[in-house]
């Protein structure tokens, strides 16, 4: 029986949840390199404190979330999506909108810190990405003040459903409103991404309008939105989080519950036209209303451009119904399925993985995560043929760059010249060290200049060097040898 056969067996079995000994196929079938290229993403909620912050005081917050943020690091998270706009309200000094009352106890009263800052270079430090994360159309209560706030000022682009306010898609003024919110966190904040979420019409939408014209209302805001983005910083990722489900199949229904039909997205457009650079669907089922959905969503996307979101929250005995909670083996499968298909994964929520519900965090630590990955790049559009030089302008003609190696008795000591935003570090006993080699990876998107490694660890390897630009490309190498002399040179991208 040929490996292919074996595998479309196994994925067989995975979809339709027939058990089988994971690990030990874990272990043959998939005994593979591990994804280098893997965005592997946990939706922080901010509200109501949901993940964070639990406290009104600012000092704990900042405390609270370095420590989610070591434990997320821990386990080779390498991107975080934060809920920067909440509902109408956010988490940072804005002209546009007032603060949220999840960081002082009370709407727009301020904290003495940015959070939105403090969290941007927390993650640096910790090489992972920070994506702020916008809910789009919601705004909260029909009578509560940030959503008075926008009626007050655009009384024609809030409507009221059931007494929560909305943004009205089919106004123009929607897209403005929005992309300007975008524009001022992109400008002011050296984020990774920006994640639009709830971008779409409200399944409850009270009036009548065509398919097309609805879905073309979203494009819009989400096209909107990239351009103003683009403009500011073309290295921001564009990203969204559609209905878990695109459409129905010719085999499978999706009950009445999908993103082209039902709420108007049509996100697999968005990826065409290149308005947004990765889809996180939110993919919160299991069995045969997951697996043929997430290859669906592969069929006609372009590389690097997919994370499906999964809902660990089922986890929980509290949040699923009566007796109907998920097992640790539904996510097992799942990323196993998701990785073998190569689609990269985000979990919501993170309150859940680091609770470790039903031992999950154990099970990413020890199994699935093994080793650091870097987040998707965007391989798409310009970004192919330019190099980011807004942020290290001052750096650029720089073209050489130098790693030394001294070899202590507890440490190597790594060192190199500052000539990049952060750099990938790699060590082997083999030479040159394999840089496609994700086991071979002990730090990335590392923002010093240095670091020194564990010598009984680490002891006599070889190590080699690579510089990262915003759009998440990698240079050429330098390599260090302890055949070789340790200092080598490298010619960077212009």
């Amino acid at each position: 029986m040929t490996f292919f056969v074996v595998k479309y067996i196994v994925i067989i079995l995975l979809i339709f949840g027939i058990p089988f000994p994971l690990p030990r196929i874990s272990a043959s079938l998939w005994d593979e390199q591990p994804p280098k290229y893997e965005t592997r993403a946990v939706w922080l909620t901010t509200i109501g404190g949901l993940d964070w912050p639990s406290s009104y005081n600012s000092a704990l917050q900042r405390n609270e979330l370095c420590h989610i943020l070591d434990q997320l690091k821990a386990i080779n998270i390498n991107t975080v999506l934060l809920q920067t706009r909440i509902r109408a309200s956010v988490i940072y000094p804005s002209e546009e909108e007032p603060w949220d009352a999840c960081l002082a106890g009370k709407i727009d009263k301020a904290p003495d810190y940015d959070p939105l800052k403090f969290a941007i270079d927390e993650c640096h430090k910790r090489g992972m990405e920070l994506h702020a994360w916008i809910v789009t159309i919601p705004v909260g209560k029909w009578d509560s003040f940030p959503t008075r706030l926008i009626r007050s000022r655009y009384p024609s682009s809030v409507v009221n459903i059931g007494g929560e306010g909305y943004m009205d898609p089919s106004n123009p003024q929607t897209a403005r409103y929005l992309a300007n919110i975008c524009h001022e966190i992109t400008s002011k904040y050296d984020i990774d991404g920006i994640h639009l979420d709830y971008i779409r019409y409200p399944e409850n939408w009270k009036g009548n309008i065509l398919p097309n014209v609805a879905r073309e209302n979203i494009t819009h805001i989400v096209r909107t939105i990239h351009d103003v983005v683009k403009k500011e910083k073309p290295w921001v990722k564009m990203s969204c989080s559609p209905i878990g489900k695109y459409n129905d199949l010719a085999h499978y229904s999706s009950k009445g519950w999908n993103a082209y039909e039902k709420v108007y997205q049509d996100a697999k457009a968005w990826l065409d036209e290149e308005i947004i650079d990765i889809l996180f669907p939110m993919m919160y089922f299991r069995d045969e209303q997951f697996y043929p959905f997430a290859l669906d969503w592969i069929e006609n996307a372009q590389e690097n451009s997919i994370a499906s979101g999964i809902g660990i929250y089922f986890l929980s005995d509290n949040e699923s119904p009566r007796g109907k909670s998920w097992t640790l083996d539904d996510i097992r499968r799942q990323v196993y399925f998701l990785r073998q298909n190569g689609i990269s994964q985000a979990f919501f929520r993170t309150k859940f993985l680091l609770d470790n519900t039903k031992g999950l965090y154990d099970l990413l630590k020890n199994e699935l995560y093994l080793y650091p990955s870097m987040p998707l790049p965007i391989v798409r559009g310009k970004a192919e043929n330019e190099f980011v030089t807004s942020e290290v302008s001052q750096q650029r003609d720089m073209k050489k760059a130098k790693m030394t190696v001294d070899r202590h008795s507890k440490h190597d000591l790594i060192i190199w010249e500052n000539v990049a935003f952060m750099y990938n570090v790699y060590a082997s006993d083999k030479y040159p060290v394999d840089t496609s080699d994700a086991k071979n990876l002990i730090a990335s998107r590392y923002p010093k200049n240095g670091i020194a490694v564990p010598h009984a660890e680490f002891q006599h390897l070889n190590y080699a060097i690579t510089t990262i630009d915003r759009y998440g490309r990698e240079s050429e190498i330098v390599y260090s040898s302890r055949h070789t002399p340790d200092i080598s040179n490298i010619t960077l991208n212009k």
